[in-house]
């Protein structure tokens, strides 16, 4: 089993290995801010700030996986080998820093597209609020608190 560190190490590289330094820092700052999210889903799951349940939270992050569309993920953090760098931003997000870009963001996703859609997740609990390299960033509505 994996310790909180290297469960970051491995979903950081894993998510945005290919992103640069600054989106590898956005996305484990989305993860840290679910991780302290004082409403909503997250605040519930996070358990007063459980790292592993956010990451392990079913249907979150398809690198949290080994079975997507029901076959084998070869792309999951068991399989991955991070490097000094993905521990290098682990032990950042650990330290209580968080990419000021990112902002309050919950979500991200690669759209593989240049624009990014305005809301996600689709049921219109997130906001765009930016796009760092190729993902989208999302901070929460009002609706937000609600789920």
């Amino acid at each position: 089993m994996f310790d909180d560190r290297d469960l970051l190490a491995r979903i950081i590289m894993c998510e945005a290995g290919g992103e640069g330094d600054n989106g590898m820092r956005a996305v484990a700052s989305v993860i840290m801010n679910r991780v302290n999210s004082s409403t909503g889903e997250y605040f519930r799951v996070s358990e007063g700030g459980n790292i592993r349940n956010i990451i392990m939270q079913k249907g979150q992050f398809n690198c949290a996986t080994d079975i997507l569309g029901g076959k084998y993920n070869s792309q999951n953090i068991y399989n991955m080998n991070p490097e000094e760098i993905h521990y290098q931003i682990a032990d950042w997000v650990l330290s209580g820093n968080r990419l000021s870009d990112a902002g309050e963001s919950l979500w991200f996703m690669n759209p593989f597209k240049i624009i990014c859609p305005q809301e996600f997740p689709y049921n219109g609990t997130g906001r765009l609020h930016t796009k760092i390299v190729n993902h989208c960033f999302f901070v929460p509505t009002s609706l937000y608190n609600d789920t």
